[in-house]
């Protein structure tokens, strides 16, 4: 019997109030996130990590002191697992920036023996600084741990089907509730500096193409909606425009929103406190009435049975080492940090 290893990857987020500092050291310590040699950033990691948590404390006391994140994810893992079926298939998860870690889940892997092991993140669309950072991070983890398993990663899904299906049926809802109220869909994901996506990042272009998608699936032709970006931090240029500046124009325009979490598959402090009480209270400041926001994917059978499909495409003997279920390169050639090869 083969005995298969599923590793999801996934931020990860502060199980406790102690815990935000070190998380916020974490993901800013991270040469994906600033790209500082050593022994320069870590300094700066730590300098911003406790600078910023007085305000990070504020933030997760607003949903009990720690991130959801994890049990989101354990949820979906199970979920998997049980869409996958059998005895043979474990799915393990690995965070990011805060426990488990890459080292905790690959001990696990190795303690099961698997045969073979896919590497599946919960970013349905590839960036260098969140899919890119974690794979590294796991082939030392594995190395470490001696894994010496055939092990193949999944770089992205922005358009696979189950993830438009589940995306689809969950801001038909919403659309439903808004009723005949204007309203302008903003797909929603986090942002990144300017200069990332300059330098050949896919991100910005599979977040359009995920949106695109959706809206192709509604198959609504007069829908009024936008792509924008949330969470900017620091000083630098970020991808836009920004969704607090598109929740203002909505609302200059007679039109409530309605915002779809378009990056995001679990909830986390992004959609419980950014989304749902900091841009909630600005759209009533600005007249954007409704306001209503699309749950994240997190355990909805399209997106569930999606990944299921996703794990055993890439499975296949001719599937690709690294790639997209589809085997092919999504990205155009513009993009060069997409890690995918051409079939």
């Amino acid at each position: 019997m083969t005995r298969t290893a599923v590793v999801l990857f996934n931020l990860g987020g502060p199980d406790s109030p102690d815990a935000i500092q070190p998380f916020l050291g974490n993901l800013f310590n991270d040469p994906a996130i600033i790209g500082l040699p050593w022994p320069l950033r870590p300094m700066l990691a730590s300098y911003i990590s406790n600078k910023r948590q007085k305000e990070a404390r504020k933030i997760y006391a607003l949903i009990g002191g720690k991130s959801p994140l994890l049990e989101e994810t354990r949820a979906q893992a199970a979920g998997l697992e049980t869409a996958l079926g059998g005895e043979a298939t474990k799915v393990f998860i690995a965070m990011r920036y805060w426990h488990p870690m890459a080292d905790e889940a690959a001990r696990e892997v190795a303690a099961f023996g698997p045969d073979r092991v896919v590497l599946l993140p919960l970013y349905p669309q590839f960036s260098t600084t969140t899919t890119g950072s974690s794979l590294k991070a796991w082939h030392r983890a594995a190395a470490k741990a001696g894994i010496k398993a055939p092990t193949k990663a999944v770089c992205c899904y922005p358009m696979h089907d189950g993830l438009i299906t589940a995306h689809a049926a969950l801001l038909e809802r919403a659309l439903e509730h808004a009723g005949d109220q204007p309203v302008r869909v903003l797909f929603s994901a986090h942002g990144l500096p300017e200069k990332i996506v300059k330098a050949g990042d896919p991100y910005q272009w599979q977040i359009e193409q995920t949106a695109a998608a959706v809206v192709a699936r509604l198959a609504k032709p007069d829908l009024d909606w936008q792509v924008c970006y949330q969470s900017r931090v620091g000083p630098l240029t970020w991808i836009g425009p920004s969704t607090d500046d598109e929740i203002k124009r909505a609302g200059g325009d007679g039109k409530g929103a309605v915002v779809v979490p378009i990056a995001f598959v679990s909830e986390h402090s992004e959609t419980l406190v950014e989304l749902d009480i900091e841009y909630a209270e600005m759209a009533h400041e600005n007249n954007c009435q409704p306001y209503i926001r699309v749950p994240a994917l997190g355990v909805e059978a399209a997106f569930i049975d999606g990944l299921a499909q996703i794990v055993r495409t890439t499975l296949a003997p001719d599937a690709p080492e690294l790639g997209p279920d589809s085997g092919r390169r999504l990205c155009p050639a513009d993009w060069g940090k997409c890690p995918c090869m051409e079939a």
